[in-house]
């Protein structure tokens, strides 16, 4: 077995192991134990190692950016909450600050790539620059970039910064000219965002190019399902509905088939394909939006390991 999955959720624990099973992710194993109990040497007979692994997201891109399981990684999505602005904000203070288990273990084992992933926000930095200093002095060149889900088609912005480190004893110059170039290409697409600053992309009552505005949503062939909260009356309608038309797709790509939700305030937002809003008694709801809230967006992960390969 290649691979070492740590995640301490019993859920996605389980999760890991149906994909690994049925072959989705590399094969190897699932360890719940905190990453502060893991020892170094344990884990010097793994090829890749993936921690605070959720569902197993990193290993899928990885192999979707063409990177073969026999290749040596880690990857780490250190807890976002102490810095997320959804949080308390306690920051280093905050008992899931875990960057410092996760840096001892690479101090102790030294792999050669090291991949990961935290949310993009001036409450982060310091964690970054934290980051980058522990790995510099371990020899390490060091990159990080940060970029939106909506650069690689997605439905929303969820800016993410992405980074690495390379232990090839080169600096930046071992990645080459065209890795570079690359990296170059990765920031540029953080003006995708940039550019949508007035309304917001996910504002859909404002009308730019590839995206939809209400009066297309309601269009006549429009399929609607209701999901939770359903009356008998007309004033006992739900606030959630689901949206089906034809091409109405703001995205292309993985998310052409994006799915509209009517909001609260009376706007229609595209989503992901498949998300369902929470409904009292439905089985397995909770643990599903948690691991999926958790992971990471594959490709956009993808599209930053391919500009390592």
């Amino acid at each position: 077995m290649s691979a070492y999955y740590n995640e301490i959720d019993p859920y996605a624990a389980q999760w890991l192991r149906n994909l690994i099973d049925t072959g989705h992710i590399a094969p190897g194993i699932v360890d719940e134990r905190s990453i502060e109990d893991v020892k170094p040497e344990y884990l010097k007979q793994f090829t890749q190692c993936h921690f605070f692994a959720g569902i197993g997201v990193w290993s899928y891109a990885l192999r979707s950016a063409g990177w073969p399981d026999s290749r040596p990684v880690w990857t780490g999505s250190c807890p976002c909450q102490p810095f997320s602005t959804a949080g308390k904000g306690d920051g280093f203070a905050d008992e899931r600050h875990l960057w410092p288990a996760f840096n001892h273990l690479i101090s102790e084992c030294k792999p050669a790539i090291v991949i990961g992933e935290q949310v993009a926000s001036k409450a982060v930095d310091p964690w970054i620059d934290l980051v980058q200093t522990d790995m510099e002095a371990l020899g390490y060149a060091f990159g990080a970039v940060a970029f939106p889900s909506a650069s690689v088609g997605a439905p929303h912005i969820r800016d993410r910064t992405y980074w690495v480190g390379n232990n090839n004893n080169k600096g930046l110059e071992g990645f080459g000219l065209r890795h570079q170039t690359e990296i170059g290409r990765v920031a540029a697409v953080r003006s995708v965002a940039e550019a949508s600053e007035s309304g917001g992309l996910d504002d859909t009552q404002s009308v730019r190019p590839g995206f939809l505005n209400t009066e297309n949503v309601r269009a006549p062939n429009a399929q609607v399902n209701i999901f939770a909260n359903a009356g008998d009356s007309e004033s006992d309608q739900p606030q959630w509905k689901r949206s089906t038309v034809a091409s109405t797709g703001p995205t292309n790509g993985f998310w052409r088939n994006v799915d509209w939700l009517f909001c609260r305030d009376g706007k229609w937002r595209p989503v992901e394909p498949g998300t369902f809003p929470l409904a009292h008694g439905a089985a397995s709801r909770v643990g599903r939006l948690r691991a999926y809230g958790n992971a990471i967006n594959a490709i956009q992960a993808k599209t930053f390991i391919e500009c390592l390969i």
